[in-house]
């Protein structure tokens, strides 16, 4: 008891002794250093303690970690003043959950993300039942939390504070959620097409590529729905890309991964926040200050329209020379003026030239590195429509 007791509560003191000595009390540098030699120190004891007790280390640390859970997650009870009402969502049960996608089988997996995993299940539309067994009734999209502390508790209270709230033909829809013990998972509606990500990722399986008309689409629905964040609901997304894009089954674009979305500042340039994202999809004012604005959510447009009007992913480099490799964004600025090398090969020409010219120059716009010069997103549909 006492040796569980020692482990529980060292790990505690190794995860919070050096922000604790300097951001709590601003001590100099010596304190800090000897606060997180002790923490090692105790770690030390803690894991000798453990062998000595002839516990399994996996176990233990396993059991470690949802101790650490329960002290850094709020209860639920504490989180139900968290939790905006809203008559659109339901409080799920996790058994009903659990029995919607078959125990959380390997089978029902269908992604990976940031917030943990996302599970295919189904429910019988008029009860609380589960049809995971005869895979009739509605097809759902639960995500399921990762036991990893507080940062995914976050996402998780955002999606629901958003998406709870929010209702575009654009965005995902969010059914409900669960709130069980240290259990937390999110119940959207199912994409059946999946994300934009993996029609560009998998250009080497069966899948067709897509139509320039069909990309167009997925282009200005997106468009669309960051309008209404932006001018009606008065939130940043902060966090778009091409796997945030889902497509619904008339290939409809329906933006989701709002975990990190941000209210718009009444009266202020931009929010200042931590910066969280370095990809290729972050502006510039987000990667170098942690500035963030509507026109960083229009940079990261910018990137998807560039993915969709080259088929290019934007994680890949680019060779641009000998021992010299470009993102997308550095290719395409590159290459501007060779047009045909930009547009998407896998189309053999079959779009209109002008329109697809018009596309890029809203891609160029988009991805200015002035704030200034990059469009709103009214501005961006206006271009679209006069295509």
């Amino acid at each position: 008891m006492l040796v569980e007791r020692l482990h529980k509560y060292a790990f505690i003191f190794v995860l919070n002794a050096h922000q604790f000595s300097l951001q709590k009390f601003k001590c100099p540098l010596r304190f800090a250093v000897a606060g997180k030699l002790l923490s090692f120190i105790l770690m030390g004891l803690c894991c000798s303690s453990i062998i000595k007790s002839g516990s399994s280390p996996q176990y233990e640390e396993t059991k470690t970690s949802n101790n650490i859970l329960y002290a850094t997650l709020p209860s639920s009870r504490e989180l139900e003043g968290e939790i905006l009402e809203s008559p659109n969502l339901r409080n799920f049960n996790y058994a009903e959950l659990k029995a919607a996608t078959k125990n959380f089988l390997p089978e029902s997996l269908i992604a990976e993300c940031g917030f943990g995993y996302v599970y295919k299940g189904y429910m019988n539309e008029h009860s609380s039942k589960s049809a995971a067994k005869s895979k009739t009734g509605l097809p759902i999209a639960i995500k399921l939390l990762q036991l990893h502390g507080s940062q995914g508790q976050q996402e998780w209270l955002a999606e629901i504070k958003y998406l709870g709230q929010l209702c575009h033909p654009n965005l995902v829809k969010l059914l409900g959620y669960c709130m069980e013990q240290d259990q937390r998972l999110l119940v959207y509606e199912f994409m059946p097409n999946d994300s934009l990500e993996m029609h560009l990722y998998a250009r080497e399986s069966q899948i067709q590529p897509f139509s320039w008309d069909l990309r167009m689409k997925i282009a200005i629905g997106t468009a669309r729905g960051l309008a209404f964040l932006h001018n009606v609901a008065k939130v940043i997304h902060r966090d778009l890309k091409s796997s945030s894009i889902l497509l619904d089954s008339d290939f409809n674009a329906k933006i989701s991964g709002f975990g990190f979305a941000k209210d718009r500042p009444d009266g202020k340039s931009h929010v200042s926040t931590r910066i969280l994202d370095t990809s290729v999809y972050a502006a510039p004012e987000y990667r170098d200050a942690g500035r963030v604005t509507t026109k960083s959510d229009v940079y990261s447009f910018g990137v998807i329209l560039l993915e969709l009007i080259s088929g290019r992913p934007a994680a890949y480099n680019y060779q641009a020379g000998p021992n010299m490799d470009q993102n997308l964004v550095e290719w395409f600025l590159t290459n501007n003026g060779n047009f045909s090398k930009v547009v998407d090969v896998f189309l053999e020409g079959n779009y209109a030239l002008n329109g697809a010219r018009k596309a890029a120059i809203i891609a160029t716009h988009c991805l200015s590195h002035s704030l200034a010069n990059r469009p709103d997103m009214e501005e961006v549909i206006k271009a679209f429509e006069q295509m």
